[in-house]
């Protein structure tokens, strides 16, 4: 009878997979050993593995390539890295290393670029991408930089009451994009999108507002969907809609040469995951141009802003069984030694699910159990997989060490959670590890930040002058 973890594994799923495998009775993620990490560190931790930051970004690059052949498409393709994804330094430092572009949405990201100009990591040359809503704060800081050479600096209106402060404060030539107000799809509480522009609206307000306008040159059209990019008729409508006012746009605006398709690309959160991410750009870039054709205007360069796909699949946090209590006849509470609340906000926010899996223990039987948290909130619980709805363990002994990991956890968890502050109950922030690979391939560990300390915390509370 097959009744051990791995027979469950192997029987449900496709096993092993690319990032993971067995050796002996422990887990690896892209070779990592993770009970030597483990050992070595204890837990709980949350971990970074730069190298696939790098590798996501030169994926999509060769998807863009092959479909620009493929298609004929004369127009070029920009990949921007959007800084909410992750704002660490070690994020911005790995996927500025190939020869990228940036997005930003708030004022302090500003100050973000010029440190990393300062550290040398970024040139005026590159092009930044400045979206959301923008106060005085930000406007200010993005004329600044402006006014010390960031010509390729495309802030992106979102509202007509921006434009007028850009109106009001540019003294010389600056490019700027629009917002496409996209519609929702049914499933949301409202219709469009508070973001940008209405469809109907942009080409009347570029008339009225920017053809005569010496200074502000129209340059792009932004387009994002908020549920991503994915092969649905939602998806594709939208689409449609975007490239027909960007063929309106063309055909009285020549400096428009440019559309962004926003980010969105979806990252692995199960291991049935699928998606044709090659078909999608290809049949993006065929729409575009087909549009364009018909329309009998030049094709437009591609940016894409892709921020959990670029560092999403690079995380991952690891936490121990404390303990397992037996509620009634049929729920097995397997506590673990952190919280999901604070570590993990998504699957407590939007009960969003990532990939689970035991680090150890293979071999046991398993058994069906739910995990909790340690605070005192009854929310602060993990409680299916996508491929099974239900989550299954190596059997729990209490004289027996039971870790298990989260993975592809890299995109908005910790800064959703507050890294370094104040956590629900005082939890404390888990230690963090960066993973590397030197010029032999040879993997080499570095500690981030250590786990918070109870002074580090009554400190922020004011309990020390």
């Amino acid at each position: 009878m097959k009744t051990k973890y791995i027979d469950l594994v192997e029987q449900s799923l496709e096993w092993p997979q690319e990032e993971f495998k067995l050796e002996k009775d422990n887990l690896l993620f892209h070779d990592i050993p993770l009970m030597e990490l483990v050992e070595k560190y204890g837990s709980p931790l949350k971990f970074t593995y730069l190298p696939k930051i790098s590798q996501n970004i030169q994926r999509a690059k060769d998807w863009f390539m092959k479909a620009r052949i493929e298609t004929g498409y004369e127009g070029e393709y920009h990949y921007c890295y959007c800084t909410k994804s992750s704002h660490f330094r070690y994020v911005l430092e790995e996927a500025l290393k190939n020869n990228i572009h940036l997005e930003t949405s708030s004022a302090y990201d500003i100050d973000l670029i010029r440190r990393l100009a300062t550290l040398g990591k970024i040139k005026k040359t590159q092009r930044i991408i400045c979206n959301g809503f923008k106060k005085e704060e930000y406007v200010n800081k993005i004329f600044d930089l402006h006014a010390d050479g960031y010509k390729e600096i495309i802030p992106v209106i979102d509202n007509k009451y921006e434009f007028e402060t850009f109106e009001q404060l540019v003294t010389e030539p600056m490019n700027i994009g629009i917002r496409i107000a996209s519609e929702e799809e049914p499933k949301f509480e409202f219709y469009t999108s508070r973001l940008g522009l209405g469809y109907k609206d942009i080409v009347r307000f570029y008339k009225k507002s920017i053809h005569d306008n010496p200074h502000l040159n129209l340059k792009m059209l932004h387009f994002f969907i908020n549920s991503g990019i994915k092969d649905t008729a939602y998806y594709w409508n939208e689409l449609v809609k975007c490239l027909k006012v960007y063929c309106e746009l063309r055909e009285i605006c020549p400096t428009v040469d440019s559309l962004n398709i926003g980010g969105g690309f979806p990252i692995k959160t199960s291991l049935v995951f699928s998606f044709d991410y090659q078909y999608m750009v290809t049949e993006i870039l065929r729409q575009v141009k087909n549009a364009c054709e018909d329309a009998g205007v030049p094709v437009p360069d591609i940016y894409t802003e892709f921020g959990s796909f670029t560092v999403g699949e690079s995380g991952g946090a690891i936490y121990k069984i404390l303990y397992q209590k037996e509620q009634n006849d049929r729920e097995k509470w397997n506590m673990i030694d952190s919280s999901f609340m604070t570590t993990l906000p998504d699957s407590w926010a939007i009960n969003k699910r990532f990939i689970m899996l035991p680090i150890n223990n293979w071999n046991e039987n398993y058994e069906r159990v739910f995990l909790g948290g340690l605070t005192c909130d009854s929310d602060d619980y993990y409680n299916s997989e996508q491929h099974t709805n239900a989550i299954y363990l190596p059997k729990y002994y209490p004289d027996q060490d039971q870790y298990i990991g989260f993975f592809n956890t890299g995109a908005y968890q910790d800064t959703l959670g507050g890294f370094g502050g104040i956590h629900h109950c005082l939890i404390p922030q888990p230690k963090h590890i960066l993973i590397d690979k030197d010029a032999r391939g040879k993997l080499k560990y570095k500690l981030w930040s250590n786990e918070q300390k109870p002074k580090d915390v009554l400190e922020i509370l004011g309990y020390y002058d």
